[in-house]
């Protein structure tokens, strides 16, 4: 993402997906077509935060630079620049790892 500048709005963030480890324990190499796509990321960039009733701007718990862990099925997948990246609601992350 470093030569394309995004910048999320609301309560929106963009996740770099974490690639999984080619190898397992007991050594086995695991083909590209068995992986599954990992549902751990890094955050690369993070909307100003939402709105509550009041008006009153309520910011993101989660920052740049946070690895996270998200659903199967969380975000939309987009291109920007020459990286393929995650835009997703913070509501769709399950937790900050470390």
């Amino acid at each position: 993402m470093a030569n394309t500048k995004f910048r999320p709005l609301h309560d929106r963030v963009v996740v770099r997906r974490v690639e999984s480890e080619e190898k397992t324990a007991g050594g086995i190499i695991i083909p590209d077509t068995a992986k599954e796509k990992p549902q751990e990321g890094e955050v690369i960039a993070v909307g100003p935060g939402a709105r509550d009733e009041s008006g009153k701007l309520v910011e993101l718990d989660v920052k740049t630079g946070d690895r996270v862990l998200f659903g199967k099925w969380s975000g939309t997948e987009v291109k920007l620049g020459n990286e393929d990246v995650l835009i997703m609601k913070e509501s769709d992350i399950m937790g900050i790892l470390g």
